[in-house]
């Protein structure tokens, strides 16, 4: 009977220890995520107050999309597009929805995924505890940049026409879509220039 137990237990040891094994190499072969750009879930943009997405924005609620593009893209889109001449690009920039005048304010921002790497942490820490010195002091973390396009229409009377208790925030909504679309599908900001003649 003795024997028995001592087999189960035997078995049983010898399956926990390679389960820990198992979880110990996939912790020391991995990077453990401690920063993670926002990712709109089956969404093109947000609609949200920017201090939440970016502490350093203004409390002002915004329309925000990821920009794939290189930087400056938008800039240059937005002063082709509003034959700006490079004056105030993005500051108070005068659009038409319906005949009516809005300004739109954005702001690039940059949010990051950083990882810390593991593996490079413990052979760091074990040359140490041998007295080495470590070889990957300034690699124990990984960094991905994203960046992000944060814009804020007012009306004339200086109101944030994206709060929902503003009469045009649908008809603004959709303009600051269609932009969002045009921008993204657009390479030659040039083409914008041009009017179809039907």
């Amino acid at each position: 009977m003795v024997g028995i137990i001592i087999d189960a237990f035997s078995a049983n040891y010898q399956s926990m220890k390679r389960a820990l094994l198992i979880v110990i190499s996939l912790l020391l072969s991995s990077c453990i995520p401690y920063k993670i750009a926002p990712k709109f879930k089956n969404e093109d943009y947000k609609v949200m107050k920017a201090k939440k997405f970016q502490r350093k924005l203004a409390k002002e609620t915004s329309f925000i999309f990821k920009d794939p593009k290189d930087a400056n893209e938008f800039y240059n889109y937005v002063n082709t597009k509003y034959k700006l001449n490079h004056n105030d690009v993005g500051l108070n920039t005068p659009i038409q929805i319906n005949g009516t005048t809005y300004y739109f304010t954005y702001h690039e921002v940059e949010r990051t995924d950083e990882s810390l790497v593991l593996p490079l942490v413990v052979t760091d820490l074990k040359r140490s505890s041998n007295g080495n010195d470590p070889l990957f002091e300034d690699h124990y973390t990984t960094r991905k940049g994203h960046w992000y396009i944060v814009v804020t229409v007012y009306d004339n009377n200086l109101k944030n026409c994206l709060l929902d208790k503003h009469p045009m925030k649908t008809e603004v909504l959709q303009y600051l879509k269609d932009m969002q679309q045009e921008y993204l599908k657009t390479h030659n900001y040039e083409e914008l220039l041009f009017t179809k003649k039907s």
